[in-house]
């Protein structure tokens, strides 16, 4: 198995859409049509020309990117493509001129964080809906 680690691939929705439904379940479909192309970079995996992982990193316009959605398909987890998609995305938000990459994420999920490269540090945040 060789995994392709592709910089701005802009998948179809139905690949993202099937790629989120399996990695957190309970999934509405979106269209990424609006939201890709605003932002900084975002970065995929594929196995076999197909999507498996993926990360997107937004950005404020200026010095601050934010890590969002890191998925990999369950039947790829543990394989170290997070951490590929995750390295992936920090060098290219340093390259695009970000001199902060935030993160957001759940307790069970902070050692992979961490072993990215990430520090613990206090953040707000409210629900909106």
């Amino acid at each position: 198995m060789t995994i392709e680690i592709r910089t701005d691939p802009f998948p179809p929705n139905d690949q993202l859409n099937a790629l989120w439904a399996a990695a957190w379940g309970e999934h509405t479909p979106r269209d990424f049509s609006g939201i890709l192309p605003r932002s900084l970079a975002h970065v995929g995996a594929y196995d076999d020309g197909h999507l498996i992982g993926f990360v997107n990193v937004a950005w404020d316009g200026g010095i601050h990117a934010f890590i969002l959605d890191t998925c990999v398909h369950p039947a790829k987890r543990r394989m170290g493509i997070a951490t590929r998609l995750v390295k992936a995305a920090e060098t290219l938000a340093r390259e695009r001129g970000a001199l902060w990459l935030h993160v957001d994420f759940e307790a069970h999920l902070a050692a992979f964080h961490r072993n990215c490269g990430f520090r613990k540090t206090e953040a707000g945040l409210m629900k909106l809906r």
